[in-house]
C-alpha cells in the first residue's frame, strides 16, 4: 500500500515498450510520461495505434515495458513477483473490458458474476451477499441480478462489468473502450455510471478509448500521439455572471523531461509548420513560426 499521500495513484515515467517479431522492432510507447492523482477521473484518447492499449495492458499488470518507471497504487509494475502480480489484480485493481466475454462469464447470473469475483478475491463468505446488492443497487441494475448475461442490452451487460470490477473495491478501476460496442444512450449511461463511482466511492478512474465522445463526461482527458502524451484538456464548473454553471474548458501541451511536446495536428496545419520551426524567446513566452515567413529569408 502507497503510504506517500502525496505520491501520484497512478505514474508512468520515460515508459518504452518495444514488440519485436520475425526481425522487425515495433515501438508502441516512446517515452510516454502520465501522471494522475488519488481520485481522478481521467481518460487517454488516442488513435488506433497510439499506444493506449499497450499503457493499459501495462498498467493492468498484463504486459511489462521495456524499460522506464510504472507505478499504481504504490506497486512497482516493473519488480513485481508473481504474487504480487495475482494479488494487485485480484484486490487493488478492477477491470471493465470492451468485450462482454472478458467480464461476464455467460452461464451465470448477474449476481453469481459478483459472487465470483468475490470469491477470487478472498472476500469473508459470510459477508458476500450484503457485497453484492450493495454493488448492484447504486448501479441501476439490482432487479437483474438473477438473469444471465445474455438477457440483458449492451448498456446493462456493461453496467454489470462495472459491478463486477467493483466488487472487490479497488483503489483503481480501468475501462478499455467500455462504450465501443454501445449506442449512444447506452454509452452515456454508462459513462454517467463510471462518473458516479468516481465520486461516491472516491475511487480513481481512467478510462482508455479512441471515443472523443468520452470527453464531456471526464474532468481530465490526455491525448496519446506516437506513443507518447501530446496534449491534455481539464475541464472545471464555473458559475457566470448570471449565476449559472458553465463548462470550462483549457488545453494543455505536455512537455516531457528533456524539453520535448507534440503541438496539436490543427495547429501545425494552420501555421504550415513541418520539417523546422524557428523558436523565440520572449521574457515570458516561447514563440514558435513557420521557419520561413512570407517575404522573409531565413536569417
Amino acid at each position: 500500500m502507497n503510504t506517500i499521500t502525496d505520491a501520484p495513484h497512478i505514474e508512468c515515467v520515460d515508459l518504452v515498450r518495444i514488440f519485436s517479431a520475425e526481425g522487425v522492432e515495433v515501438q508502441a510507447l516512446q517515452g510516454l510520461t502520465l501522471r494522475v492523482e488519488r481520485g481522478e477521473l481521467t481518460a487517454i484518447v488516442g488513435a488506433s495505434g497510439s499506444g493506449k492499449s499497450t499503457l493499459l495492458s501495462i498498467l493492468s499488470g498484463l504486459d511489462i515495458p521495456t524499460a522506464g518507471r510504472a507505478r499504481v497504487a504504490g506497486h512497482d509494475l516493473l519488480t513485481m513477483r508473481s504474487a504480487e502480480r495475482t494479488a494487485y489484480r485480484r484486490r487493488t485493481v478492477g477491470f471493465v473490458w470492451q468485450q462482454t466475454s472478458r467480464n461476464l462469464v455467460p452461464y451465470f447470473t448477474v449476481a453469481e458474476n459478483v459472487s465470483m469475483a468475490l470469491t477470487v478475491a478472498r472476500y469473508p463468505a459470510k459477508e458476500r451477499r450484503a457485497r453484492v446488492e450493495a454493488v448492484l443497487e447504486p448501479l441501476g441494475i439490482a432487479e437483474l441480478a438473477h438473469r444471465l448475461p445474455g438477457e440483458l442490452s449492451g448498456g446493462q451487460q456493461q453496467r454489470a462489468a462495472i459491478a463486477v470490477a467493483l466488487a472487490n473495491e479497488p483503489e483503481v478501476l480501468f475501462a478499455d473502450e467500455p462504450t465501443g460496442e454501445l449506442d449512444a444512450l447506452n454509452s452515456e449511461l454508462v459513462l454517467e455510471a463510471m462518473r458516479d463511482v468516481n465520486e461516491r466511492l472516491g475511487v480513481t478512474v481512467l478510462i482508455v478509448t479512441h471515443d472523443a465522445g468520452v470527453s464531456s463526461h471526464v474532468r481530465r482527458t490526455v491525448q496519446i500521439r506516437d506513443g507518447r502524451t501530446s496534449t491534455e484538456v481539464h475541464r472545471s464548473t464555473r458559475t457566470n455572471e448570471y449565476g449559472r454553471s458553465i463548462q470550462h474548458a483549457e488545453e494543455f501541451a505536455v512537455l516531457d523531461r528533456v524539453g520535448r511536446l507534440q503541438l496539436p495536428q490543427e495547429y501545425l496545419s494552420a501555421l504550415g509548420l513541418k520539417d523546422r520551426v524557428r523558436l523565440d524567446l520572449e521574457s515570458d513566452r516561447v514563440e514558435v513560426r513557420p521557419s520561413r515567413a512570407e517575404g522573409e529569408e531565413d536569417r
